[in-house]
This record gives structure tokens, sequence and C-alpha cells, in this order.
């Protein structure tokens, strides 16, 4: 008889689970939103990137019904995107069958949410591209302007390493573009030939120098992990989370279609 009684307390939970209709609603960025402040030597170049670069679009999820009720019941607090759409896949309905139903499913271990510390920019992140002209020979300005020789990929990444690397790089992720309100992506490809028309004057007798830099920020803060159980009991339904832990991490995540510049005139060759 003791079989017979896990064997349907498994169906019951098999057969209840259905697709939530929430499972692909997202909701837009939370309100507030600062714009970092952004230097006049560091230009969009959207329109004119001839590589042009997917958005970044990762989704703000809201979480269903069944979802909000499970992680009220958690005391760590839960913001992994990845987990929540799996929250949100599944539901468990009410059944008088369910009164005497007692079970407890090991949902893995997860990194549950990043607390930041620091959000800093590095707008001369990578050096991309020099622009250069000899003008010791005039007698007048020369102008110059950025054209970018040959395409560059710039990558950012952890700076350590981490269990479930690709769901700590999207909650750090959504938190920097929370923070910034910039396009970031931790891959950011310039094309070759893309141009700006600003224009930089080298005087005569000196060398001009135009560098260009792909900008990144620099985010730094805590990652919580933590073995996560969705425990029923009767109609109750509770997460639980055991064995948490919690890791120093940081990262490198580039600014999506901006550039640095910083320019130079020099009487002798750099």
């Amino acid at each position: 008889m003791k079989w017979q009684r896990l064997l349907l307390v498994f169906l019951l939970i098999f057969l209840s689970a259905t697709p939530s209709a929430f499972a692909n609603k997202v909701s837009p960025p939370p309100a507030g939103m600062k714009k970092m402040t952004i230097p006049s030597s560091v230009l969009d170049i959207t329109k004119e990137n001839t590589y042009p670069n997917p958005t970044q679009d990762l989704p703000y999820l809201q979480p269903s019904e069944f979802t909000k009720k499970v992680l009220k019941t958690s005391k760590v607090k839960i913001d992994n995107p990845n987990l929540i759409r799996m929250l949100n896949e599944s539901s468990i309905n009410n059944s008088p069958l369910s009164i005497g139903l007692r079970a407890t499913i090991y949902l893995g271990e997860w990194p549950l949410n990043y607390e930041s510390m620091e959000t800093s920019p590095n707008w001369q992140y990578q050096k991309i591209n020099t622009n250069y002209f000899d003008n010791r020979g005039g007698n007048s300005n020369y102008q110059i302007h950025y054209v970018q020789e040959t395409q560059k990929v710039v990558r950012g990444g952890l700076t350590a390493k981490v269990d479930k690397a690709e769901d700590v790089k999207k909650m750090m992720l959504l938190k920097a573009m929370n923070t910034t309100n910039l396009p970031l992506s931790f891959e950011t490809i310039i094309g070759g030939g893309t141009k700006k028309d600003r224009v930089y004057n080298i005087p005569p007798k000196r060398l001009g120098y135009l560098y260009a830099y792909a900008p990144a920020i620099n985010e730094k803060g805590k990652v919580t992990y933590g073995e996560v159980y969705l425990v029923l009991k009767g109609k109750q339904k509770k997460i639980m989370v055991k064995n948490v832990t919690s890791q120093g991490i940081g990262a490198w995540i580039p600014v999506q279609d901006h550039i640095s510049f910083g320019f130079l005139a020099s009487d002798h060759p750099r």
C-alpha cells in the first residue's frame, strides 16, 4: 500500500502541472531609473556602426500568480530570471485529493540573487582604433575625423569563476542596466569603416592622433546561492532554501554602440 500511495502523490503532482499563461509576460523596466552622466568625449554610434549589434533586450519577467505566492514564502530573496521562468511554466492546482498530499521536490542549487555594491564606468576600457595624420609640413590646421580601420570585437566577462555563470551574468547585466540606463552587453562589435563626423584640428608643425576606446561598466557585488525545494503540504505550497552561501563577484560589461575619443597633437611621433 505504501508504494501505491507514493505513486498517487507523484501522479497528482505531474497531472496538475500545467503551463502558465504568464510564462512569457514581461513588464517594463522599473520606474525611477537614473541615467548615468556620459562625458562629452563619448559618442553614440548606433546609426553609424557598420555592424548592426543585436539589441540586448533582457525581459523583466513578471511572475505568475502561482510564482508570486511561493516566492513570498521564501526567506531568501529570489531574483534569478531563469528560476522564475521555471516556476512560471508550471502551476499546481488545488484539488480535493490534495488534502493529504505531502511532498518535497528538489529544484536544484541556484544562484538566487545578486546584490550590487558598486557600479562604475571605465570610458577607456579597450582601445579599438587610432587615426593619425602628420601635419608637421603643413601651414594650416588639418582636419581629421574618426574612421574605424578594422572590425573590432569587444568582450566583457566575470572576474572570477562561479557556478552557473550564465545565470549570474544575466542578473548582473539586469542590475547594471537598471543602474546606468545604458545599452549594455557582454559582447559588442564595431564594424570596419564606421565613421563619425566630429572634426579634430591638427595644428601645423604637429602630428595628430585620434584614439578611439570602447567603454565598459565595472559591476561589483555578491551573489547568493542556495538549494531550492518546493514543499507541498495539502493545499499549501512554499519555497524552502537550504545551504545558503554568498560569494563576491565582479564583471566588466561593455557599453554597446558607444565610443570614447581622445585627441592628441604632438611635436614628436608617439
